[in-house]
């Protein structure tokens, strides 16, 4: 998912007993499968950590534009510039229903936009690295968002209505987002030599990024047992890691690409592959600001920020214009 680290309340999981009546209503209407919807009431942790989830969801889509975009003009044919520029579309699509989605929990856009500009909410770490070559664009839609997919299809079940009914639509642009990176992976890896050695680079480089999406190991990851218990949350980290590898070992091979992990191997007995897990420490490091892009990457927020204040301006001015002509014509 392109949510990471997110804290939930921090405590342990009350049971029904132990919840006051509104608490133990609402947690019986998750427990039986019912939506949660922005007028009925909810416990202040499960609001504030839906909007840390939807918020930093919103966030990646609209930080992941940039190294594609990066791409659109030098993308190897007038067809594949075109499908780029689709799927960056797409992904300022996704930013702005979730941004929506975030809004019906009571918080600003302008407020979770300035979060992020001051640190204090994040974005995906995957969005810190570079993408060098043609070739990243075909990793980056095969493994990032086959990734995301993983961890956002089980997300249109998840308990807060508005936010699973974003999912849907984004679900299935994402899903066609990843057919056009293996696409350009199959173009590469049959490619000449040289294509083929950047198709093999850019798996290499792409690979243990891809697997810290999922967050870190579930013995790590504290905050999982509410979150899961309110159904914001749908399925574990190790658990989506381990299918996401179980799906793409086999792409990999298909490809004729190595999978850079000597350790990866079929485990007949548990029916799944063995892998070494990434650099945790790496992963921390990345999301505290210290990526090979993290620098640029705000920069080129701050700036549409700045660069977008005449337009938030001229919007405003035209609102309170609406509104004094309505007031008069009562």
């Amino acid at each position: 998912m392109y949510a990471q680290m997110i804290k939930s309340t921090g405590k342990g999981v009350k049971t029904l007993d132990e919840m006051e009546p509104d608490e133990r209503a609402f947690q019986e209407r998750i427990n039986a499968g019912g939506k949660i919807e922005p007028k009925d009431w909810m416990p202040e942790g499960y609001r504030k950590t839906l909007i840390r989830q939807i918020a930093q969801h919103a966030h990646s889509e609209i930080v992941g534009q940039l190294p594609e975009g990066n791409w659109i003009t030098r993308a190897p044919t007038l067809e594949r510039k075109a499908i780029l520029l689709a799927k960056v579309q797409d992904e300022a699509g996704h930013g702005l229903y979730l941004y929506c989605a975030a809004e019906t929990l009571g918080v600003s856009r302008d407020q979770l936009t300035r979060d992020l500009l001051s640190g204090k909410m994040k974005y995906s770490s995957i969005f810190n690295y570079p993408t060098l070559t043609w070739a990243d664009m075909g990793a980056v839609g095969w493994l990032v968002d086959g990734a995301a997919i993983m961890n956002q299809v089980p997300l249109q079940r998840t308990s807060y209505g508005p936010y699973a009914r974003a999912m849907v639509r984004i679900c299935k642009e994402e899903s066609f987002h990843q057919r056009q990176g293996f696409d350009i992976m199959m173009k590469m890896a049959n490619g000449t030599d040289a294509q083929r050695k950047m198709a093999q680079d850019a798996l290499n480089r792409f690979w243990y990024p891809s697997l810290m999406m999922f967050g870190p190991s579930d013995e790590n990851s504290v905050h999982s047992a509410q979150n899961m218990a309110w159904k914001i949350k749908m399925n574990s980290n190790d658990e989506l890691r381990q299918k996401f590898v179980d799906q793409t070992a086999p792409q990999a091979s298909y490809l004729g690409l190595t999978v850079p992990d000597e350790h990866l191997k079929w485990n007949e007995e548990r029916g799944h592959y063995d892998f070494s897990e990434p650099d945790w420490d790496e992963f921390f490091d990345v999301l505290q600001g210290n990526g090979p892009c993290s620098a640029d990457r705000m920069e080129a927020r701050n700036k549409a920020w700045d660069d977008g204040a005449w337009v938030r301006q001229g919007l405003l001015a035209h609102a309170d214009k609406k509104r004094a002509r309505k007031v008069a014509a009562e």
